[in-house]
């Protein structure tokens, strides 16, 4: 199984504990647990318990990213799934260094295809792509490693051999 794949599974987990913990606000260990208990790698097991914690940690801010970009639009009228989706998404472009953009907003974007409505692949698509681009204007997303940035390459860059 590729690594990209079980963290995609990874993230699913995340997104049902999420989702789970916000419908019934409770025991969020034991819920972690039994969700994490199949997954055998333990860096892929800290990565979602990292997530889960800091989507919590950090949510009322995370709000106010996708309240700053749905005009016109009341939070309690986006899909929780959606809602979710975005909160952790922003957080990995927030608190994740080592994971590149495209491929956060990318497992969003799958991941609601697989679990949300119709539409909401192209909705999550768009308010991250305009959450991503604040946080670059403005210098505060850090990605760390190389390709974790998007690079300008100069055209007519001389050759070397």
């Amino acid at each position: 199984m590729s690594a990209g794949f079980k963290r995609r599974i990874v993230r699913e987990k995340v997104l049902q504990i999420l989702y789970a913990y916000e419908m019934n606000n409770e025991n969020l260990m034991a819920l972690t647990q039994s969700m994490f208990g199949e997954i055998d790698d333990a860096h892929d097991r800290k990565f979602g318990e990292d997530l889960v914690n800091r989507v919590l940690i950090n949510k009322k801010e995370l709000d106010s990213k996708i309240e700053e970009r749905v005009n016109n639009w009341e939070m309690g009228r986006i899909a929780l799934i959606d809602k979710i989706l975005l909160r952790m998404t922003i957080c990995e472009l927030m608190h994740f260094p080592d994971i590149p953009p495209k491929v956060s907003i990318n497992e969003a974007i799958e991941i609601a295809k697989e679990f949300s409505t119709a539409g909401s692949g192209k909705f999550i698509n768009g308010i991250l792509d305009a959450i991503l681009a604040d946080e670059k204007n403005s210098g505060r997303l850090v990605k760390t490693g190389r390709g974790l940035v998007d690079e300008t390459v100069t055209k007519n860059r001389p050759k070397t051999h």
